[in-house]
This record gives C-alpha cells, sequence and structure tokens, in this order.
C-alpha cells in the first residue's frame, strides 16, 4: 500500500524532503536500503519480484510507487515494483519516460509513480487509473504533497493527518535542519485510526484498520503491516541522506547513508 508525504521546491534548506511508510504482507521477503550491486542505485528491494518502492541514484534520478487501493486486480500483470527500476536505469527524461510508458500503463494494476531528476529539477506524478481515462502524467507543483493508495493529495483522512502533522514539523524547525530519524519517528508511527470518511472501497473494517499512518492488520493472506519508515532528504549542496527504519524477523532496525548527487556540467561533475 505506502503512504508518503513530500515537500519539493519550497523548503530553503531541502530542495527535496520525503518521509514513507512501505505497507507489505509481514512473511513478504525484502532486502533493506542498501546500494545495489553494480549499480548506483540506492534503495530497498523486494525479493520476490525484485523491484523497489523507493530508490534514487548518484545522478539525481528518484522514483517511488505506491498501489491504487481497488477491489479487483489482475494476477497476470506486470511487477508495479519494476517501474521505479525502470525509470532509474533509464537515460530518458522524465517526461520522456511518460512517453514511453503510455504505451504499455494497462499492463500494470492501478499505480501511482513519481519520477524525477533531481538535477534539473524535475518531477512527474503518473498514474494508470482510473482505467476509463488512461494513462495520466502530471508536472508536480512546489510545495507540500500527500500520496497514499488514491491519487496525489487526495484528501483520505490519513493523509490530511499526515500532511497536518509535516507542516507541524516543517513550522517547528524553519530554516534549521531537520533530524530525519527522530522526525520519521514522529509522523510515520501514527497509529490513531478513522471510522468515518473512508474510502469505502473494502470492507468497513478493513478499511477502519487501514485508516492509520503506520499500519498492523490481520488480512485474510496474513499479517499485513508498516515494514519500513524511509527519509529522503536532499539538500541544496547536493548533499543527500537516505535514512530507513526497517522490520526484520519482529525486530526494528535503523540505518542511514549519506551520499553526493553529482551532476555533469560541460563535462565536469560537480555537486548539484
Amino acid at each position: 500500500m505506502c503512504i508518503a508525504v513530500f515537500i519539493w521546491k519550497a523548503h530553503p534548506l531541502y530542495p527535496f524532503l520525503l518521509f514513507l511508510n512501505r505497507d507489505e504482507y509481514h512473511n513478504r521477503p525484502t532486502k533493506p536500503l542498501s546500494w545495489w550491486e553494480d549499480s548506483d542505485i540506492l534503495g530497498g528491494r523486494d525479493e520476490v519480484a525484485g523491484g523497489t518502492w523507493l530508490a534514487c541514484t548518484r545522478t539525481g534520478r528518484l522514483a517511488f510507487l505506491t498501489n491504487v487501493r481497488e477491489i479487483h486486480s489482475n494476477s497476470h500483470t506486470k511487477s508495479r515494483g519494476d517501474l521505479p527500476l525502470r525509470f532509474l536505469k533509464s537515460v530518458k527524461s522524465p517526461r520522456d519516460f511518460s512517453e514511453q510508458l503510455l504505451i504499455e500503463a494497462g499492463e500494470y494494476n492501478g499505480f501511482n509513480l513519481i519520477v524525477a531528476d533531481l538535477c534539473s529539477m524535475t518531477m512527474l506524478y503518473i498514474t494508470n487509473r482510473p482505467k476509463h481515462t488512461g494513462m495520466s502524467v502530471t508536472e508536480v507543483s512546489p510545495g507540500i504533497h500527500v500520496l497514499s493508495n488514491a491519487s496525489l493529495d487526495s484528501p483520505w483522512p490519513k493523509s490530511q493527518r499526515l500532511e497536518c502533522s509535516f507542516k507541524q514539523l516543517l513550522d517547528e524547525y524553519g530554516e534549521s535542519e531537520i533530524p530525519i530519524g527522530q522526525a520519521a519517528e514522529r509522523i510515520m508511527r501514527d497509529v490513531a485510526k478513522e471510522d468515518s470518511n473512508l474510502p469505502g472501497i473494502y470492507s468497513p473494517e478493513c478499511e477502519y484498520q487501514l485508516s492509520s499512518i503506520f499500519v498492523d492488520t490481520e488480512m485474510s493472506m496474513g499479517r499485513f503491516c508498516t515494514r519500513s519508515t524511509s527519509s529522503l532528504a536532499v539538500r541544496s549542496s547536493g548533499d543527500a541522506t537516505f535514512y530507513e527504519v526497517y522490520l526484520e524477523k519482529d525486530i526494528w532496525k535503523e540505518q542511514q547513508i549519506t551520499f553526493v548527487i553529482e551532476k555533469m556540467i560541460d563535462g565536469v561533475v560537480s555537486t548539484s
């Protein structure tokens, strides 16, 4: 499922700052945050289908994904977790990538995909829902955005609560550096549930159990829960910090990786 909140091109210190919860079945094999072998991709990895929900590269390419909540899904479609990976491995601009994806968007179950080039400061939101309209592509505007399991900035109760908590966090720290590990704990571990104004896609009980920002419930296929919380902070200098706290064998572990985003200008590598 997943839920993410981020600020884009609207903060004095962070051109991009993201917090994301990944919700998944407890028993689905997952590799935590790391640099991928023989690659400049940094992110977690789904060890079943081989894709990812959030990852970036040293060259400033970024992608993250949520599924669209719907009753019916097709088990024979392509894995949605492959979409971020395809963008990260590509050299196409976000716009060119979206145009390439247009012809095959129907081969995936419902998805919300954010792709960005942090060096050119270009970010697009791509979705293949609702079905009757086909795939749509929207440039992400500067400001605060929340992506849940409906379209970008849909006013689901949990999304509105997360946006409010994020705004309070930003107001509190102002132009100062934000301790992203503490911030992730503060805004992404919210277990409060809602019993009104829910989407009404699943049964009332299921909707209630999924209405919290941090999820832990039993589904027909087993325990379904927030498996990890990630944060990615990119400073104007090009310095980036990727933080993750993740569940491994029922033990919460955390790690943080720092790196520099590189940019090619006239054949010379510099930070952006």
